[in-house]
């Protein structure tokens, strides 16, 4: 069976690569030909842990192809998936496919699209004489280890009423349902919405944590060690339920967006959902204040953050508490320089050169009154603190991710401020 992806952004990418690898024969289609191109190289415009690799495997062997001729594409592919990272052309996309098509197609969203999208596009097809079937199949991926998350996924969600598609997608996907992956066939408005209430329960789940901690800073418990007695409970789990900077993420944002205006439209009010947003999106102004406290102010104050990826292992910015937080240092009248392995040149776009950037962890520590962990990257840990100490103007570190070993730096000589920690 030839398998088709629609979409050169995130999702394609990962989808097409990640399908291929299956042993399944793919075309993934766009009609940006350059970028084509480049993806056939395996030169892909963003930093995804071992997608490279497994473009470049699966186009050797044939398996993966690129193309930006819609019409053989639509002619060639029984099922169809729509990856573009942004719903906005996928009622066009899907019409198009649609009427090109030598049989009815399976035209799989797994775009993030809000709630009734599905239906939307299947009545379109019906009014304009056309045949196809529509399902909604949400895919939850996180930025860094999108490839384990299509692997190792929680479970399979397919929104639709076709038994006939249901098998079909089955059938593609068996490698993960023989692992025994729960498989979960709903409607298509039940399909679309999980991937929202998803997201604003992780959101709920991640601003609760970080309320408990600021209430653990204050009664000498530690948030950690809280997190992990929590965590334990088997109602509870311990994912998305560390103290630290906040949320973020390419779709969060959007989903919390879309499920927030939904609720609205149907005169549904979500106050959890809301306080959870406001939570996580003053978490910054906390920090800031947690720097002051240390510093006495920021302001005219050096200040060198570690990290500016919004989590490891990705060069994504979106929803990122770092740049949130060099935003709002550089607002207090604070000087910011910064390091990050990869996420720099995203980094540039959204702050318009008010940050000074550096080429590695010990420039951003010179002559800076305190040095702060923005990002979880492994590495960070394993930098020579000693010669941090000394390039520092105060042995200070603010460490948002509590990702480095308080004990041993304090033992240093460092004034360690980690988040909800004594």
């Amino acid at each position: 069976m030839q398998i088709g992806v629609y979409g050169s952004g995130y999702l394609g990418t990962v989808i097409s690569a990640c399908l291929a690898d299956f042993g399944t024969p793919v075309s993934c289609c766009h009609p940006d030909r350059s970028r084509m191109v480049e993806m056939a190289q395996g030169n892909i415009p963003f930093f995804e842990k071992n997608l490279k690799e497994i473009i470049r495997r699966n186009v050797r062997a044939g398996r993966l192809a690129y193309s930006t001729d819609i019409e053989s594409f639509a002619r060639k592919t029984q099922v169809i998936f729509l990856a573009e990272d942004k719903h906005e052309n996928l009622g066009d996309v899907a019409m198009r496919i649609a009427r090109l098509a030598a049989k009815p197609p399976i035209l799989t969203i797994v775009t993030p699209a809000p709630v009734g999208t599905a239906a939307a596009l299947e009545k379109g097809i019906k009014d304009a004489g056309l045949q196809a079937t529509i399902v909604s199949q949400p895919m939850f991926f996180t930025d860094g280890c999108a490839v384990e998350d299509f692997n190792w996924p929680d479970r399979l969600i397919l929104g639709s009423t076709s038994a006939e598609a249901v098998q079909v997608l089955k059938q593609i996907f068996h490698p993960l349902v023989m692992r025994g992956v729960p498989v979960i066939v709903t409607n298509q408005s039940t399909a679309e919405l999980v991937r929202e209430a998803a997201t604003a329960f992780v959101a709920t789940k991640i601003s609760f944590i970080n309320e408990v901690a600021a209430l653990c800073e204050r009664v000498n418990a530690d948030a950690v060690n809280l997190a992990l007695a929590l965590g334990l409970d088997k109602k509870i789990a311990p994912r998305c339920l560390q103290p630290g900077a906040g949320m973020g993420g390419v779709f969060a944002e959007s989903d919390m967006d879309s499920l927030a205006e939904l609720a609205q439209a149907h005169g549904v009010s979500l106050k959890v959902l809301s306080a959870a947003r406001d939570v996580n999106h003053f978490l910054a102004d906390r920090l800031v204040e947690k720097i002051a406290t240390v510093l006495n102010s920021v302001e005219n104050k050096e200040v060198g953050i570690l990290g500016l990826a919004f989590k490891p292992n990705t060069n994504s910015i979106a929803g990122s508490s770092s740049v949130r937080l060099a935003e709002t240092l550089v607002s207090k009248g604070a000087h910011v320089r910064a390091y990050d392995p990869v996420a720099i040149p995203e980094a540039k776009t959204r702050l318009n050169g008010s940050v000074r950037y550096c080429d590695n962890a010990y420039a951003a520590a010179e002559g800076s009154d305190a040095l702060v962990v923005g990002t979880g990257w492994p590495e960070f840990r394993a930098l020579d603190f000693d010669r941090i100490k000394h390039l520092l103007k105060k042995p200070v570190i603010v460490d948002t991710k509590n990702l480095l070993d308080s004990t041993r730096l304090r033992a240093l000589g460092f004034e360690y401020v980690g988040v909800g920690r004594g």
